[in-house]
């Protein structure tokens, strides 16, 4: 290849990339004022709500005494007992963002609607991780006031409310409670649903709890999947720790077996208030 020819090559390689910056020039032109608009956009802020959650929680422990049953599942005086226990224990620590109470409403809405994160963000205007990190929060303390608050029952004597009813004493002397289980509804992702699915088609957890004569809880036992039968947890937690003392026993249902520590009804006599009532 002699000079000549070199030269013209150069010449068409330089003309070639220059209007290739023209194109691109052109291209960023056309897409610069379609672009613009969202460079210039605001992000829309999304806890707007003139009701936040300190304030929420304030006007329904200030509001009617039934809108804390129906918000949180409770008096507002138990709320704001509980709330003033977890304070004084330091189990909870106020913070500039969200007080102790707003942590307890937050929690207990959670638990009374089977809310969602998002239905909580909504309802509390705060972030995602705040609510995520406050319920946690919460969780944590529950062992700790198991601990406190779930009793084994006095064994050393027998109730007031047996021996002081001719129709139970001496019969339940030895009986120290009752024990039931109950289904509480749950949303779980639908690859482990299927073993949540009791017998009436709803997810739940089956739950089982003993109580004393004073309407105190004494055992609870939960996590089980709404597929398993009440006897099938009690059976569990048998072998679990929950213990009978020898010669007591418990009252239960027609759900659990008779044996000589829990005392089941006879088969096939009414029991239920709604049974007596189809009767009149």
């Amino acid at each position: 290849m002699d000079v000549y020819e070199m030269a013209s090559w150069e010449e068409l390689a330089r003309n070639f990339l220059l209007e290739e910056e023209e194109e691109d020039e052109e291209l960023f032109f056309v897409l610069l004022p379609a672009v613009m608009p969202f460079l210039d956009e605001e992000e829309t802020p999304e806890h707007i709500s003139s009701l936040p959650g300190a304030k929420k929680v304030k006007e329904i422990l200030e509001g009617h005494e039934n809108w804390c049953k129906e918000e949180f599942r409770m008096e507002a005086e138990i709320f704001r007992t509980i709330a003033n226990f977890l304070r004084v224990e330091n189990l909870l620590r106020d913070t500039c963002g969200i007080k102790i109470e707003e942590q307890l409403g937050l929690f207990m809405f959670m638990l009374s609607h089977n809310a969602s994160t998002e239905r909580l963000k909504k309802e509390f205007q705060h972030s995602g991780e705040t609510v995520h990190r406050k319920i946690y929060d919460v969780f944590n303390i529950i062992p700790t006031l198991t601990q406190k608050f779930i009793r084994l029952p006095n064994l050393s004597h027998t109730h007031m409310k047996i021996t002081c009813d001719p129709r139970f004493m001496p019969f339940f002397q030895n009986c120290i409670g009752a024990i039931d289980g109950t289904h509480v509804p749950i949303t779980i992702g639908q690859d482990k649903a299927s073993p949540y699915r009791n017998r009436k088609g709803t997810l739940s957890q089956n739950v089982m709890f003993a109580c004393d004569f004073d309407l105190k809880f004494t055992f609870i036992s939960s996590g089980w999947e709404g597929s398993a039968s009440d006897a099938g947890v009690l059976r569990s937690a048998l072998g679990k720790g929950f213990t009978v003392p020898a010669g007591k026993f418990y009252l239960v249902d027609g759900g659990y077996a008779n044996t000589p520590s829990f005392l089941a009804p006879y088969r096939g006599v009414k029991y239920h208030l709604s049974e007596f009532r189809r009767r009149g």
